[in-house]
């Protein structure tokens, strides 16, 4: 639909509203011709929605929208396009989109690790019987670092494996669940941890957060779990206690990224690598969505957007 009155969106998949001039851009095409959008249709555009595992397209295309208002990733986390915000534009993430999917991810991270699935993988290659003995999740203390609404999915997935749960965040808070430390509260934590679990965002707080002393502080044979980002960890410091057999980790991040070839992590004993794959399943669509359809429909109606970000 074509006006010049109504805002001007710019989708990546199609969506219809009132009272909205829409336009899709999927990161290779738009309106179904290859390239990026013209500059006519830039000039227009009020609210735009990032395309998925592609928001490198839109970054350029940033300075060549002088209307635009709202930017509404399809992402979590923001660290990737938050440098590039022009002044006054509102950021919305996808609160939400990714709980299910990334929850999902963790515990079965935390599983095979634990229960070494790899291991047996390896062994079915070279048709190795490995039985034995393998550690249980049953029993342990969980440390969830991170406890914003994917913390909490992957607390509720993981408490009928009977297992004991601490939550952190930014700040102490009280939640249905139980109490919510403060990130200060983790050296006297994570001694008592078997398995961290990372779901904080990239923040200039959380960069970082796990270096040496983070780990010297999780006892001989824990188990670190990121489904964050990857600079939350300090690689040379998790290389050490992992070279050294004192610490495992599951890692669906990694710093750098992708993990280049021949990269120390990818053999260093104890770790079990995934590619960055928390949100990217079947899942994730349906979701997605409905966050955008309930994101435009307020937005045609001047009401107040969902999971806006300050900073």
């Amino acid at each position: 639909m074509i006006s010049d009155t109504e805002p001007v969106v710019l989708l990546p998949r199609p969506a219809e509203v009132k009272g909205l001039e829409v336009h899709l851009f999927d990161g290779e095409a738009c309106d179904g011709v290859p390239g990026p959008p013209p500059a006519e249709l830039l000039a227009r555009v009020e609210l735009l929605v990032t395309p998925y595992l592609r928001t490198g397209t839109v970054l350029p295309l940033l300075s060549a929208m002088p209307r635009l208002r709202v930017v509404q990733t399809q992402t979590a986390g923001v660290d990737d396009i938050l440098p590039h915000l022009p002044a006054g534009v509102t950021l919305c993430n996808a609160r939400g989109v990714h709980d299910a999917s990334t929850a999902e991810l963790a515990v079965a991270l935390t599983l095979a690790a634990l229960r070494d699935i790899p291991g047996f993988v390896r062994g079915q290659d070279v048709e190795q019987w490995r039985a034995g003995f393998y550690p249980a999740l049953a029993d342990r203390r969980v440390l969830i670092v991170g406890y914003g609404s994917v913390g909490a999915a992957i607390e509720d997935r993981l408490l009928p494996f009977e297992v004991a749960v601490e939550r952190v965040a930014r700040t102490a808070r009280t939640e249905a669940a139980g109490p919510v430390h403060a990130l200060a509260d983790l050296p006297a934590l994570l001694p008592g941890a078997d398995v961290v679990i990372l779901a904080v965002p990239l923040t200039a707080e959380t960069a970082g957060l796990v270096d040496a002393e983070f780990l010297a502080a999780m006892p001989d044979g824990a188990l670190l779990v990121n489904v964050a980002r990857g600079p939350v960890v300090r690689t040379e410091a998790l290389l050490a206690e992992l070279t050294a057999g004192r610490l495992r980790a599951a890692l669906d991040v990694t710093d750098p990224e992708p993990l280049p070839a021949g990269h120390p992590l990818w053999h260093a004993p104890g770790v079990l690598i995934s590619p960055h794959v928390g949100g990217s399943s079947s899942a994730f669509q349906p979701r997605a969505d409905r966050l955008v359809a309930a994101q435009l429909t307020r937005f045609a109606a001047g009401e107040p957007l969902a999971n806006v970000i300050a900073w």
